[in-house]
């Protein structure tokens, strides 16, 4: 009936336009436009209790990648080896040894990336950096990654056109002074002379802090970490301040390390990690999701002794995915790398803890209790995303 109708409405109207005078030729056209268009609409009006039919779906386009997605890996792997940028004064986080081998916490995140690519620790050139030098060399491309002891803020995450990935060290900033000063609060750092390390969000918490509690001092500025505690060390100043974690890494290197306090002050959040540069989303995931493996692998209890034991008996479906056991999911291919990347990095440089004790831990010079730095399930701040 509906549709029959339809037809009905249209005669009158073609009637009309047949039987009165000549209309213009494009009025003729908007006429019957305008007619095939009342047909159409009630032509496809169903009968009662039918179901319209629904025109096919054409897939939207896969979204194109962003101007510099998969660069750096691509560049990385024809180079044959990872540019990491470091700290090379700083023991238990980036350090050189008299051998020229470099170790601590950073460089095991570096070693990690290594593993995560090329299931290869050795296919690494360490780029040493100072805390000025750090940000331009991340931007001229003269490094894949930074992982130097790094503070996350907004200014550094807008204006060095760089991203902070996953924070792998929640830290703050304190002070250390000679334990004969008696000095134990800020305020006895009235008129002071403090060294402090050029370029820096150290140089720039003091300078708040000090101007918040109308305290008047002399910063003692310095280059790098090692001429900043040399300064110390000589008595040039009356206290030294960087993170509390460079604090105790320096403090273990002096010739009298007992004769010096860490005082129970902390000047500001100080979260630590890796950077990249901005323009490449594929990098900055697979930095962030190396760091994300070793948090995970620390809580399923995946250690660099037991992952391919786990990887063959463990049927907890997560676990399976993370170490590339399921047949039927790759989450390596996401990010363009093998589907054994997991196992690679945890074999390699072993879980969070792992790679805390054996830089940080009671069992070496710096001794830094974990705190912040244990798991969420721990009381902690670390914790990883699903992997699925």
């Amino acid at each position: 009936m509906k549709r029959a109708l339809g037809w009905l409405i249209a005669i009158p109207l073609l009637l009309a336009a047949c039987g009165g005078q000549q209309a213009a030729q494009t009025g003729q056209q908007v006429e019957v436009t305008r007619i095939v268009e009342v047909t159409r609409v009630v032509e496809v009006t169903p009968a009662s209790g039918a179901t319209p039919a629904q025109p096919a779906a054409t897939p939207a386009p896969a979204p194109a990648a962003p101007t510099g997605f998969g660069e750096t890996l691509k560049a990385i792997r024809a180079r044959g080896k990872l540019i990491c940028g470091v700290n090379s004064q700083v023991p238990g986080f980036g350090f050189v040894d008299s051998a020229g081998a470099f170790s601590g916490f950073d460089v095991d995140f570096c070693k990690a990336l290594a593993a995560a690519i090329f299931n290869d620790v050795s296919k690494i050139e360490y780029r040493p950096l100072t805390a000025e030098q750090r940000f331009a060399a991340l931007q001229s491309g003269e490094i894949d990654v930074l992982i130097r002891n790094t503070t996350w803020t907004l200014t550094r995450d807008t204006d060095n056109g760089g991203n902070f990935v996953a924070t792998t060290f929640y830290d703050g900033q304190g002070i250390m002074v000679p334990k004969a000063s008696n000095i134990t609060k800020l305020e006895d750092l009235n008129g002071a002379t403090i060294c402090v390390q050029k370029g820096t969000t150290t140089e720039l918490n003091l300078a708040d802090q000090m101007a918040a509690r109308n305290l008047p001092y002399t910063p003692a500025v310095f280059e790098d970490a090692n001429s900043t505690f040399a300064a110390y060390a000589e008595g040039r100043c009356d206290a030294v301040t960087t993170d509390k974690s460079g604090l105790v890494s320096r403090r273990s290197v002096l010739p009298k390390p007992d004769d010096h306090v860490i005082l129970d002050i902390t000047l500001s959040k100080e979260p630590l990690g890796p950077m990249v540069r901005q323009g490449d989303d594929q990098w900055f995931d697979i930095v962030q999701w190396t760091v994300f493996v070793t948090f995970a692998a620390e809580e399923f209890g995946i250690t660099s002794q037991n992952v391919d034991k786990v990887k063959e008996t463990d049927t907890r479906p997560e676990v399976r995915r993370l170490l590339g056991a399921d047949p039927n999911v790759d989450l390596g291919a996401k990010l363009g790398l093998s589907k054994d990347w997991a196992a690679n990095i945890i074999r390699a440089v072993g879980n969070y803890a792992e790679i805390y004790d054996r830089n940080l831990g009671p069992n070496t010079k710096t001794a830094i209790p974990r705190g912040p730095n244990s798991l969420y399930t721990q009381g902690g701040l670390l914790y990883a995303p699903p992997f699925r």
